[in-house]
């Protein structure tokens, strides 16, 4: 399936404060986008993917967008895997594609946690919640901790990859934190809970985006101006909560990543520019280890002087990431890896001919990753 489907076009709206927003007219503002984008009409979809919203959890939400969209598609439907479903949804979409379950796919995500309610992120998380393991940073603090123990990685590194999102996002105009980050306000910031401070973690945004997705066939077909191709793709799961995994430094990014590799014809070595989930600083350099950038406990010193900034050997998230662009989650990272392959990026990449996207979600339970390419 290397190739035979495309990215088509994409759409996000604005991102951060956007009170008497409900997820639904921000999920028809970013497919509306997205279809001028390809240059097609609404009439044309017959395949509809909704993320659903964290802070409206609800019943046929994917039936309550369509009729939204006022389009009725032969499949489609609401996707849980927390922040990993943009990804999987775009797998899913190609793959439905491919087998002639439809034609035309919309991939859509919105929430609007920040002016509606946070109660998905301030929640106890698990049956531990009563010890005090409350609300998602617990978690990844505890990872964090654990490989600042077995593999030495210090604050100072953290604090590099803040930096890096921060310092792309500060000359994004669409960003919703456009404050560059220095090492000292890093190290004065307060801690979340330790080893975390309030810059290892993402922000909270409304905000909604959306991509469609066709057969490279189609697209020549109907003359879409930018279509990206999808080289490759791959998801995997970790069943257990953390306190009952036998590794907190070991994630389903590995098994994500080889599937996707393998499909693409690609190696580490051959990305160009990556958009990797970072929802939390240690987030970025796990990943980075579990996809073979680095080996395992050296994703510390890999991110260490500007080598993931513009002009460093992997440069990431260059839109800013969750960390500074938007705090939705994931299909931003989608959004601008698409850019990076049509070279409209603010923060383009020169001469980037793949894109990585890698998507997470709970607490490194699930994982999807996305290649991108110009051929």
């Amino acid at each position: 399936m290397r190739g035979t489907a495309v990215i088509a076009g994409i759409g996000q709206t604005a991102q951060g404060k956007m009170p008497g927003r409900t997820t639904t007219s921000l999920n028809v503002e970013a497919c509306r986008k997205a279809l001028d984008d390809a240059g097609i009409e609404k009439s044309m979809v017959d395949g509809l993917f909704v993320k659903y919203p964290t802070s409206e959890h609800r019943s046929m939400y994917a039936q309550t967008m369509a009729e939204a969209l006022g389009i009725q598609p032969r499949i489609g439907g609401v996707w849980d895997q927390g922040g990993a479903a943009p990804s999987s949804m775009i797998s899913f979409a190609a793959m439905a594609i491919e087998q002639g379950q439809c034609e035309v796919a919309l991939v859509t995500i919105a929430d609007n946690p920040r002016t509606g309610t946070r109660q998905a992120y301030e929640r106890g998380w698990g049956d531990d919640a009563v010890f005090g393991w409350f609300g998602t940073p617990a978690g990844y603090a505890m990872v964090a901790r654990r490989h600042m123990e077995q593999y030495g990685t210090k604050h100072e590194q953290l604090g590099a990859v803040a930096r890096a999102c921060r310092r792309h996002g500060a000359n994004n105009p669409d960003a919703q934190l456009r404050r560059p980050l220095t090492a000292e306000a890093y190290e004065a910031s307060s801690f979340v809970v330790d080893p975390l401070r309030r810059d290892d973690c993402c922000l909270i945004s409304d905000g909604g985006a959306a991509v469609v997705v066709m057969s490279a066939e189609r697209a020549r077909q109907l003359g879409v101006g930018a279509p990206v191709p999808i080289l490759g793709f791959g998801q995997g799961q970790t069943s257990w909560e953390v306190a009952q995994r036998p590794d907190l430094t070991s994630t389903a990014a590995a098994v994500s990543a080889r599937t996707a590799f393998a499909m693409a014809g690609l190696a580490p070595k051959d990305i160009d520019v990556a958009q990797l989930y970072d929802c939390f600083t240690i987030t970025v350099i796990l990943t980075l280890e579990d996809y073979g950038f680095c080996a395992k406990g050296q994703g510390g010193p890999f991110v260490e002087d500007g080598r993931i900034e513009i002009g460093g050997d992997l440069p990431i998230n260059t839109s800013g990431g969750l960390l500074s662009e938007s705090g939705m989650p994931g299909m931003q990272l989608v959004t601008e890896a698409v850019r990076q392959i049509r070279g409209t990026s603010t923060n383009q990449v020169a001469g980037a001919t793949t894109s990585l996207v890698s998507n997470q979600g709970g607490i490194m339970h699930t994982h999807s990753t996305l290649i991108l390419g110009s051929s």
